[in-house]
């Protein structure tokens, strides 16, 4: 990934922090224009394309803005990343900005990794424990593996906290092979 996509992201989180904006609610609305652009063909080729008047562009960027409902500062926001060039990597600030976002309201991002579905109150117990090991809250990103056998693996950070029966097994047969 590019500097420059942390640059604009941390540019813009600093102008939505300074004017009081709900981050949360920025995040989402800059990921639903991502989501808009992506789905779009048409959206795509028409802002992307250096051969159209940036005029006619900001025509079509407010009447989608108007649509999907993005306050003003995010649509001006888009507006500087097409004038700069920057469009296709849209995705990839809005990740930034995200990330950003998060660190600002003290979110940690976890992922955990199950053996199988987990049901609501083993996936409340395991969000509980992530949000206790990270030392506050957590967006949790949920993922299955099969090849675990049983139990969970949390991803916090750099650390891996493994309670999979997997990881178990591997841990006898590596004290096994040691003694």
């Amino acid at each position: 990934m590019a500097a420059f996509e942390l640059r604009y992201a941390r540019a813009f989180q600093q102008v939505t922090a300074a004017q009081g904006m709900n981050l949360d609610a920025v995040r989402s609305q800059l990921e639903d224009f991502a989501a808009t652009f992506d789905a779009s063909h048409n959206l795509r080729e028409f802002l992307l394309n250096p051969a159209l008047p940036q005029a006619d562009k900001l025509k079509v960027l407010d009447a989608v803005a108007a649509r999907v409902g993005l306050d003003k500062t995010v649509r001006n926001f888009i507006a500087v990343l097409m004038d700069h060039g920057r469009m296709h990597f849209l995705r990839e600030i809005a990740a930034e900005y995200s990330a950003l976002a998060d660190e600002a309201n003290s979110i940690a991002e976890v992922e955990i990794t199950s053996a199988k579905p987990l049901q609501s109150d083993e996936r409340n117990l395991l969000e509980s424990k992530a949000s206790e090991l990270a030392g506050g809250k957590v967006r949790v990103t949920w993922a299955e593996d099969a090849a675990l056998l049983g139990g969970a693996v949390i991803r916090l950070g750099s650390s891996v906290y493994d309670g999979s029966v997997r990881g178990q097994l591997q841990g006898l047969k590596a004290h096994l092979a040691g003694v």
